[in-house]
């Protein structure tokens, strides 16, 4: 029978038992129970500040237990954009937070004993095409020359030594990139929010935000709360209850299935160093293996915000694009099939701030455990006032025209994204 929930689900382990009932007053209330607004729980909790997390669902319902569980080097977009877009002193600085932020998970792991699998695995970046090749190359040279960056590439010819397909034209791999169990690091990250004094409330949406004189009524399904600062950490579940920020991110589905168990040798074939994997399209494919010896594929299947009906759709696509990349798996079957959203920005790049007084943090693009783990706890550290320097600072954060939250545009952009893929 295939199950339709994550995988990760399945032995992430006994959830933290989340506080309650609301209080009247916080220092600071945090909408979404993520990476994002756990790491800014901790951290504000830490400080003697009163915090409340609400959540909609349960703690890390969203992408945050549902992710390929990949953390990665860089930004959604790569070194050169952010090179030609921002220049040598910024975009070095930009890049040295992408690592920064993978430090600071694996010192979280580490420091709070989160038994989640975190390993410095590195990634596979594969040629969709001889032409995304040559642009690794190019991209290799820039890394190393602006970024003190190594990355090792693997021709066609010898990529077999690090991924059993010949779907693709070459590699690029980094071998500072790491993996781990999304949702057993995600309870981690909220038991010790919890160990530090922030109160967590499940299946609590929030329903409206309204300022008052220096502070916020927090308006929810369980009742009102005064807070001092408010925190959006909802990323690809930002709804009504904040407007202007909905109309600034784009949540878009991405999809996962998960094969039976395979046989040692199998999965030996297929990636024998145990490394994450993900692909040069626009719409891509990403992969890895688990601990019980199961293929995970996922990929932007569809041009969709996540539903149970794009679920199902998507696990048929992904069924036949994991054939097509590992042959040898035609008979397997699929165990699991699940989504989630990742939330975007128009630009691709993450933004944590404040607008109208709200501080927030979000637009992840599909890099967000790591990223949202260091950005949630550098907002905290704003809110706390200390002279912290965000790299997302000072960019424009447009709203999207024509746009009030239901992203009709998507299977435009979709077309867009494949047609590019193909003429790339």
């Amino acid at each position: 029978m295939l199950k339709e929930t994550p995988y990760w689900w399945d032995s992430a382990g006994d959830s933290p038992a989340a506080s309650g009932p609301l209080p009247e007053r916080a220092d600071v209330a945090i909408l979404g129970s993520g990476y994002t607004g756990l790491a800014a729980a901790r951290r504000l909790a830490l400080s003697g500040a009163s915090v409340v997390v609400l959540e909609k669902e349960t703690i890390g319902w969203g992408a945050s237990s549902r992710n390929g569980g990949q953390v990665l080097t860089g930004w959604k977009v790569g070194a050169s954009t952010l090179l030609a877009r921002f220049g040598r002193e910024r975009a070095r600085e930009l890049f040295a937070a992408s690592l920064s932020a993978m430090d600071l998970v694996e010192s979280l792991v580490r420091e709070l004993a989160i038994e989640c699998g975190f390993r410095r695995s590195g990634h596979l970046d594969a040629a969709f095409k001889p032409a995304h090749f040559d642009r690794m190359r190019r991209e290799q040279d820039l890394l190393a020359r602006e970024f003190d960056h190594t990355v090792r590439l693997v021709p066609k010819a010898e990529q077999r030594s690090e991924l059993g397909s010949d779907y693709y034209h070459g590699l690029m791999l980094d071998e500072r990139s790491a993996c781990l169990h999304p949702a057993r690091y995600v309870r981690g990250l909220a038991a010790a929010a919890g160990r530090a004094g922030a109160v967590l409330i499940e299946r609590t949406p929030v329903l409206a935000l309204r300022r008052e004189a220096g502070s916020f009524r927090v308006t929810t399904a369980g009742g009102e709360i005064q807070a001092r600062d408010v925190l959006v950490a909802t990323n690809g579940y930002t709804d009504a209850s904040v407007p202007k920020l909905r109309r600034r991110v784009v949540p878009i589905g991405s999809y996962i299935i998960g094969t039976e168990p395979l046989p040692e040798a199998v999965v030996a074939s297929l990636l024998p160093r145990s490394r994450v994997a993900f692909d040069s399209k626009e719409f891509l494919f990403y992969f890895r293996l688990t601990d019980d010896r199961r293929l995970l594929f996922g990929g932007r299947a569809q041009f969709l915000p996540s539903t149970p009906s794009s679920t199902r759709s998507s696990a048929e696509i992904l069924r036949r694009a994991m054939v097509a990349v590992f042959p040898d798996l035609h008979s397997v079957d699929v165990d699991y099939a699940w989504s989630g959203n990742v939330c975007f920005t128009v630009d691709r790049l993450p933004r944590a701030g404040r607008l109208d007084g709200i501080h927030y943090s979000l637009g992840y693009g599909g890099h967000g455990v790591a990223l949202a783990t260091y950005l949630g706890d550098l907002t905290a550290r704003m809110i706390l006032g200390e002279p912290v320097r965000n790299p997302l600072r000072d960019l424009a954060f447009p709203a999207i025209p024509l746009y009030e939250g239901r992203p009709w545009f998507l299977p435009l952009a979709g077309a867009y994204y494949k047609v590019r893929d193909w003429l790339s």
